[in-house]
């Protein structure tokens, strides 16, 4: 495709464009589905006060709600990725909304589905199961939704924790609006006295730049902006720990931890032996540090000296066609059974290739039940073709669990979901190091794969400290300050990258423009994910065909168990410190080797 001008969506070669007509083959097809859709509150409602009268009503039920599921994958993929094609297409926007309005009206009907579960005496539901052997499918399902029932409050009471729904949301709405609409920076300048603008979106690029200067001016830029209204983001930061803090003790959680980790059953073991193992290996980051100021030939390390590459650019140009090909070499210990579905994708048009007049941008994947859709927007780039195996990750484990299990399993939680197709990347990573004889792209990927280290696995155990630790003062009945915020932070720099890097004032102010904090208790997941992805790679590397195997029954399990265990079954117990640990080794034995390549 060129470049010298972005194609209209019409211009794009159909091989190049995914096959929305997969799932409906005309406009025509998805309005008629959405009548269908519309009769569905009325069915819902049907059940009202009914779903302990049988085994049979309450399967009749759970039927009906796959059946929904079904049918909203369906309209929301075609709306959504139609819409995805042209953001400037109001049609396909109108889909949307359409849907939406239908989906709230099924989600009202449908609103006395956990009470009614959680009502039904344990001896009664037995009795169902007996009569009633289909239900056994909804076993888990029924199960997870009765776990809630000590968490759920009277009718009264949870009314009353409904009408505080929006105002719980304010915090991370106030923040939004502070940070990304009204926050101004101002122009950073370079060693030419040169102005560039710094937004949300130019700072890391600004502060990749080879010009220290203009790393430094935006780096001041950036923190000095939030700096003028520190206290304007602790008091917003306290407001939103303190919701957090509201709901889990209304909800009659031991923590505001457990409460977060609730939903997607992971134990709160977990969160913590992340960090636990982070501390522990604590060294290699700060030898990555020292080596990092050598390379770069500094007498001083500064926090805006951090994303700047070691390595200049090797201007590695890879094409779409030759990045299908290194994927398809790198995923080989995978399997045939892997490739085979993996060139299903390439060869049946999943992917939607290329950048064209008003696309979305960004890159992702969309598991709809037909097959996977990925979104790429490929610019022949080294970081395009990680991309490609990133997303094709995504698209076969969605393809996977939604072959192998039933519609209510199909759906894998967010704790898995980064774990395949990062397990993906580092196949790739390693593909190409082995197969690269020349020094300078060999260093060139070892620092972009030292990067993902330390930005995923260190950086974001330290948000996920740092928010955990945020939440225990809040507990306590501490406030957030600026002050507090700020001498918690540069403690907790001053632990993750040690002594060999100067602690700028400014670093202690970057609590302030993560937005993750208002996510409540999401960062660790990039960590954790990233560590089972890195012990799942050399796991199957390392023991080939049965690692596979066992990798692929994981791949398969969707929600069928939580998700401790399905990875458990794939051979990484991430109850345990050992996958980090694991990870963080392969960190130290990368280090090593980019030093003796830099000799």
């Amino acid at each position: 495709m060129s470049e010298e001008r972005i194609p209209k969506r019409s211009e794009v070669p159909e091989q190049f464009r995914w096959a929305l007509e997969d799932i409906y083959p005309t406009d025509k097809d998805w309005e008629q589905d959405l009548e269908k859709l519309k009769a569905i509150p009325e069915k819902l409602a049907a059940y009202k006060g009914r779903l302990s009268e049988s085994g049979e009503t309450l399967l009749e039920f759970f039927r009906l709600s796959d059946e929904i599921s079904v049918l909203c994958d369906s309209l929301g993929n075609y709306a959504q990725r139609r819409s995805d094609e042209d953001t400037a297409n109001a049609k396909y926007q109108g889909y949307m909304g359409q849907l939406m309005n239908v989906y709230v009206q099924i989600n009202s009907a449908g609103s006395f589905e956990t009470p009614e579960i959680i009502a039904i005496p344990d001896e009664t539901l037995e009795r169902f199961y007996k009569e009633c052997p289909d239900l056994a499918l909804y076993k888990r399902a029924i199960g997870k939704l009765r776990l809630k029932k000590e968490h759920i409050l009277s009718e009264a009471e949870e009314k009353i924790l409904a009408l505080t729904g929006e105002m719980g949301q304010s915090p991370e709405n106030i923040y939004s609006m502070f940070s990304d609409a009204d926050l101004k920076f101002e122009d950073a300048v370079d060693s030419r006295g040169e102005k560039h603008q710094v937004t949300h979106g130019s700072y890391i690029p600004l502060v990749q730049s080879p010009d220290r200067v203009l790393r430094k001016s935006a780096f001041q830029s950036m923190y000095g902006a939030y700096g003028s209204f520190k206290n304007t983001c602790a008091a917003t930061l306290n407001g939103q720990i303190k919701a957090v803090q509201f709901y889990s003790k209304a909800r009659k959680y031991n923590s505001s931890l457990e409460a977060a980790l609730d939903g997607n059953e992971v134990p709160v073991e977990v969160y913590k032996n992340l960090i636990e193992a982070v501390h522990e290996n604590m060294q290699p980051m700060y030898d990555y540090v020292a080596l990092r100021k050598k390379l770069l030939g500094l007498d001083e390390l500064h926090f805006y000296d951090l994303y700047t590459p070691v390595v200049s650019d090797c201007d590695m140009k890879i094409t779409f066609e030759e990045a299908k090909e290194t994927v398809l070499k790198a995923l080989a210990p995978m399997g045939e059974d892997y490739l085979a579905i993996l060139r299903e994708g390439f060869e049946n048009r999943w992917i939607d290739v290329y950048e064209n007049e008003g696309k979305t941008s960004g890159a992702y994947s969309a598991g709809a039940r037909v097959h996977p859709y990925v979104l790429l927007n490929h610019k022949d780039t080294l970081n395009c073709m990680f991309t490609l195996a990133h997303e094709m990750g995504h698209a076969i484990h969605s393809y996977l669990s939604n072959k192998n299990q039933p519609v209510v399993y199909s759906d894998y939680v967010i704790f898995v979901a980064e774990v395949a197709s990062t397990c993906n990347e580092a196949l790739l990573m390693q593909y190409l190091l082995k197969n690269t004889s020349d020094k300078k792209q060999k260093a060139y990927l070892i620092n972009y794969f030292l990067e993902q280290f330390r930005t995923t696995l260190y950086r974001q155990t330290m948000f996920a400290e740092f928010e955990l630790k945020i939440n225990e003062m809040c507990a306590r009945g501490e406030s957030l300050t600026a002050e507090n915020c700020c001498e918690l932070y540069g403690e907790l720099n001053k632990l993750y990258f040690g002594d060999g890097i100067v602690l700028d004032e400014e670093i202690k102010l970057e609590w302030a423009r993560i937005p993750h904090f208002y996510y409540d208790y999401y960062v660790y997941q990039y960590a954790t994910g990233y560590s089972a992805a890195i012990a799942l790679s050399q796991r199957i590397l390392n023991e080939g065909e049965t690692a596979v195997a066992d990798y692929f029954e994981f791949l398969k399990g969707g929600c069928s168990a939580d998700p401790i265990t399905l990875l458990k079954t794939a051979g990484v117990d991430m109850s345990t410190t050992k996958p980090v640990a694991d990870a963080l080794k392969m960190f130290a034995d990368l280090i090593k080797e980019m030093e003796e390549i830099s000799k």
